[in-house]
């Protein structure tokens, strides 16, 4: 049997979730009202929260008024996330790099790092021409991820984290092209190894990624949406356009 890819094994186990369940909420809320007050989208707006988790940002931009789809390729994320289901949120399993048939967004959202996850730039290249396949002509693309290069300046190799009894060994490398965590933990007797392996993709990188489909309009450094400084910056946040 071919093995998971290791987003589809470790997204989707309750350890996932366990170990990042202090998630700041408050946090993801003033993030996506920024991004609402920027956006300007119309009231009922068809929005696609790209790879969804258990929907903490898909219920919030609901919240807004946006109709909502969430997906995942978790299916025990979207299982959860459908409790929050109303007529005008939804979710779904999907693997973000095939486009939902018959589907179309005035914006696509792509949150807290959930990019390059693979382990080639084709496969990042079917990603962002599925986006655009999604989004009406003149739709909106936002995209949040780490800012690898303050990431990698400040990578901690090794850490412990005690969660709920359980704790979490935790080693982290850069590889030249991916940063790697090695999730390592024992719970009920049983010993358990995961990994998490993302592409350092800097602002240059999405540039090219982006370029046949979207011009980039704005790139912000921070949840509140202030100038993006490389050496500084937490976050890379780049607002685009469809094309």
């Amino acid at each position: 049997m071919q093995k998971k890819e290791w987003f589809a094994e470790w997204f989707d186990t309750p350890y996932y979730h366990i170990l990042y369940k202090n998630r700041d909420n408050h946090e993801a809320r003033v993030f996506i009202k920024s991004l609402v007050d920027l956006l300007k989208l119309p009231e009922a707006s068809s929005v696609l929260d790209l790879a969804c988790g258990k929907g903490r940002h898909s219920i919030t931009l609901n919240e807004f008024g946006y109709k909502v789809l969430g997906v995942d390729l978790s299916a025990q994320s979207i299982a959860h996330a459908n409790q929050f289901s109303n007529p005008s949120l939804s979710f779904a399993v999907q693997d973000m790099r095939e486009p939902i048939e018959s589907k179309q967004f005035d914006a696509v959202f792509n949150l807290f790092t959930s990019f390059g996850y693979f382990s080639s730039k084709l496969e990042n290249e079917k990603v962002c021409r599925a986006m655009a396949q999604m989004l009406n002509a003149g739709g909106r693309l936002v995209i949040d991820f780490m800012n690898v290069q303050k990431v990698i300046q400040e990578l901690v190799p090794s850490e412990l984290k005690r969660v709920q009894d359980i704790e979490f060994d935790i080693k982290r490398t850069y590889s030249g092209t991916h940063i790697i965590k090695q999730i390592s933990f024992e719970d009920k007797g049983e010993k358990f190894k995961f990994q998490e392996k993302v592409q350092a993709i800097d602002l240059s990188m999405f540039q090219e990624l982006l370029a046949p489909y979207f011009v980039i309009d704005s790139v912000f450094g921070s949840f509140e949406l202030n100038e993006y400084i490389p050496s500084e910056s937490n976050r890379l946040i780049i607002i685009a356009t469809r094309k």
